[in-house]
C-alpha cells in the first residue's frame, strides 16, 4: 500500500514458496530501497494521524508564528499608549545601534526586554521589527482611531450631541479644536475631544467647512446636533455671516451658546475697566509684579523681607485676563484677615489711616428714615461719610451697576422659551416639569412630548424627592425608565447635552502646548492630531482593547508577515 518502485521486488510480486529460505529472503528484502521507502511512507502516515498532514502542520506552524507576532505587537501597543498618554516624545536624535539614547520608544522596548521573558526569547525578523518611524506612526494612528471609534460609538448610542469649537495659534499655524458633548447610555454627561484641524483660512465659511468635514469623517453628521458653543469672536458668533449661521443651515436645531465662561470673564474685565479705582488698583499690582520680577536684586530683597517678617515665602502672581490665579483667596474671611493685617502694618509704620472723608463738606442727613434699595453710583453723600460707606458709593455700587448691565446685555442670546424649558428639567427649579415650558423645548427639537408621561413623572419623582434621591438633573434622568418615559427622557437628554462653555477646547490647547514644543516642530499635522487625541482622552485610551488595535494595524496595508 505504501511502497514505491515495487515492480521489480520479487518478494512483493511472487511471495515465498519455500519457507525454509523465507528468513533469508526477508533479510534481503529489508535491505532493498523499495522496503526502505515503504517504511518511510508508513512512518509518515502514522505521524499524519497524530499530527496532521503537511498542510495542517504548515498551518499550525503559521498560527504559532502569528500568535507570537501578535504578542510581540501587544508590547509595542502598550509602549505606544504609555508614551501617548503621557505626552512624551517617541523618537531620538540618533536611533542607531551605537547611540546611547535611541529615543523614548526604543529605550522603553529595551527596558521591557530586561524583565519580559517573552521578549528575551523572541527575535523578530530583521525586516519586520515594527519599531521603525513609519511603524510608530501607524501604531499611533491605530491607537487614536480606536479611541475616536469608541467615542463615536457612544455618540451614536446617545443619538444626539453638541459641538464645542475654538481656535488657537500654534506657532505659525492656526489650530481648530473640536469637542463634543453627549449623554452616554449609562446617563453620564461626557465631553470628549474629537479632532484637531489646521486652518489655512480664518473666515467663517472655512471654519464651518472644517467642522462639517470632521463630523462627516466620523460618521455623525446625520445625528441630531442640539447646540453649538464658541467664544464671542465675530467670525464665530455672527448671526448672519458667522460660523453659527453657516452651521445652522444644515443643523437648524443647533442653538448657539456663547461660552458662559468667556462671558463671565468679559463681564469682570469690563467692570474693572469702567471704575477708576479698580483700574488704579490692578495697575499698582501689575507694577509691583514687574518691579520685583524684572530684577533679581529686587526679587531677592522681596524674599529676604518676607523671611525677616516671619512670613511664608510666596511669589507675586502676574495678572491674567483669562485665568483665575487666586481661587483659594476669594472669601470673606480672607478679605477680613487681609484688612486687619494691612491696618496693623500701617499702624506699625505710623501711616495714618483715613477713617472719615475730609475732601467734601459734610451735609445734613435728611434720609435717615428711608431705606435705599438700589443706587446708580452717582448719588451724593446722603448715606454717611465713613470709609466703608465711601467705598460703597465710589467702588461697590458702580461695580454692581456695571455688572448688572453687562449680565443683561450678554446673557440674552438664547430664546427665553428655550431657557425656561431647560430650567423646567432641573429638580431645583420652581417650574420643575412644567408642561408648557417643556413643550416649548420639545417643539424646537421636534420631539412629540406626551403629557401623560409628564403627569406620571411628577408623581413618581415627588416620592423620590421626599426620600432625597434627586439632587440634580443627571440623577433624575437615570431614575426615569426608557420604556415608560421615552419622550420626556429625550427632552431631558437634550437639556443635559446643551453645553454652557467651551472650556474643553481650552484644555486641549493646553495639551497642544505640551505636545508641540520647539523640539518637535517638524511633526506633521496627522501625527499631531493623533497624539493630541491620545493625550487628551487618557481615560478612553486606558480602556482600548490592544487586540483591536493590532487588527486595525494589520488592515492598514499588506504586511510581509501575517499579523492576524
Amino acid at each position: 500500500v505504501f511502497g514505491k518502485s515495487l515492480r521489480y521486488d520479487t518478494l512483493v510480486n511472487d511471495g515465498v514458496s519455500n519457507w525454509q529460505k523465507a528468513l533469508s529472503k526477508f533479510q534481503k528484502h529489508e535491505a532493498t530501497q523499495s522496503h526502505k521507502d515503504s517504511v518511510v511512507c508508513w512512518n509518515s502516515y502514522k505521524a499524519s494521524l497524530s499530527q496532521g498532514n503537511i498542510v495542517e502542520q504548515i498551518e499550525a506552524a503559521s498560527a504559532t508564528e502569528v500568535s507570537e507576532r501578535r504578542e510581540y505587537l501587544e508590547r509595542i501597543v502598550a509602549v505606544t499608549c504609555f508614551l501617548g498618554k503621557q505626552g512624551i516624545s517617541f523618537r531620538g536624535h540618533d536611533e542607531t545601534e551605537e547611540s546611547d539614547n535611541k529615543g523614548n520608544f526604543r529605550e522603553c522596548m529595551t527596558l521591557l526586554e530586561k524583565f519580559d521573558p517573552f521578549l528575551q526569547r523572541y527575535t523578530p525578523p530583521s525586516n519586520t521589527t515594527y519599531i521603525s518611524c513609519s511603524s510608530q506612526n501607524e501604531m499611533i494612528e491605530c491607537c487614536s482611531q480606536e479611541v475616536t471609534a469608541a467615542i463615536v460609538h457612544e455618540i451614536k448610542e446617545s443619538q444626539m450631541y453638541a459641538i464645542m469649537a475654538d481656535e488657537a495659534r500654534d506657532g505659525r499655524t492656526e489650530q481648530l479644536a473640536l469637542c463634543v458633548r453627549y449623554v452616554s447610555v449609562e446617563g453620564v454627561v461626557k465631553e470628549r475631544f474629537l479632532a484637531l484641524t489646521e486652518m489655512p483660512k480664518f473666515d467663517a465659511a472655512s471654519i464651518n467647512t472644517a467642522i462639517e468635514n470632521q463630523l462627516q469623517e466620523k460618521g455623525i453628521e446625520r445625528l441630531k446636533c442640539v447646540a453649538q458653543t464658541y467664544d464671542g469672536a465675530a467670525v464665530m458668533s455672527g448671526t448672519v455671516g458667522g460660523v453659527q449661521a453657516h452651521f445652522q443651515k444644515k443643523h437648524p436645531e443647533a442653538i448657539y451658546v456663547h461660552c458662559y465662561a468667556h462671558e463671565l470673564n468679559l463681564i469682570l474685565c469690563h467692570t474693572c475697566r469702567a471704575v477708576t479705582e479698580t483700574i488704579e488698583f490692578f495697575n499698582m499690582l501689575e507694577s509691583l509684579h514687574s518691579f520685583f520680577s524684572a530684577s533679581l536684586v529686587n526679587h531677592h530683597k522681596f524674599m529676604d523681607t518676607q523671611k525677616k517678617l516671619g512670613l511664608e515665602q510666596s511669589e507675586l502672581a502676574q495678572l491674567s485676563n483669562t485665568r483665575w490665579t487666586l481661587k483659594q483667596k476669594r472669601s470673606d474671611a480672607t478679605a477680613i484677615d487681609l484688612h486687619a493685617r494691612t491696618r496693623a502694618m500701617c499702624e506699625a509704620n505710623q501711616i495714618a489711616v483715613l477713617e472719615q472723608s475730609s475732601g467734601q463738606r459734610q451735609k445734613k442727613k435728611r434720609m435717615d428714615g428711608f431705606v435705599v434699595e438700589s443706587t446708580c453710583g452717582a448719588g451724593s453723600e446722603v448715606c454717611g461719610s465713613s470709609v466703608s460707606e465711601e467705598l460703597k458709593r465710589k467702588l461697590l455700587f458702580p461695580c454692581l451697576d456695571r455688572m448688572i448691565s453687562e449680565l443683561e446685555k450678554r446673557f440674552s442670546g438664547i430664546s427665553q422659551e428655550l431657557l425656561n424649558g431647560i430650567q423646567a428639567c432641573s429638580p431645583t427649579s420652581n417650574h420643575f416639569l412644567s408642561e408648557p415650558h417643556l413643550s416649548a423645548l420639545a417643539l424646537h427639537y421636534h420631539i412629540e412630548l406626551q403629557s401623560e408621561e409628564v403627569t406620571v413623572a411628577k408623581s413618581f419623582l415627588k416620592l423620590k424627592s421626599e426620600a432625597g434621591a434627586i439632587p440634580d438633573m443627571s440623577t433624575m434622568y437615570n431614575l426615569l425608565d426608557n420604556e415608560i418615559f421615552p419622550t420626556l427622557k429625550t427632552v431631558i437628554r437634550v437639556a443635559l447635552t446643551i453645553p454652557v462653555s467651551s472650556c474643553s477646547c481650552e484644555r486641549s490647547f493646553s495639551v497642544l502646548r505640551r505636545l508641540h514644543t520647539w523640539l518637535r516642530r517638524t511633526m506633521g499635522q496627522s501625527r499631531l492630531q493623533h497624539l493630541a487625541v491620545m493625550s487628551v482622552e487618557k481615560e478612553m485610551l486606558e480602556r482600548v482593547d490592544h487586540q483591536k488595535v493590532i487588527d486595525r494595524f494589520a488592515s492598514l496595508k499588506v504586511r510581509r508577515h501575517t499579523v492576524g
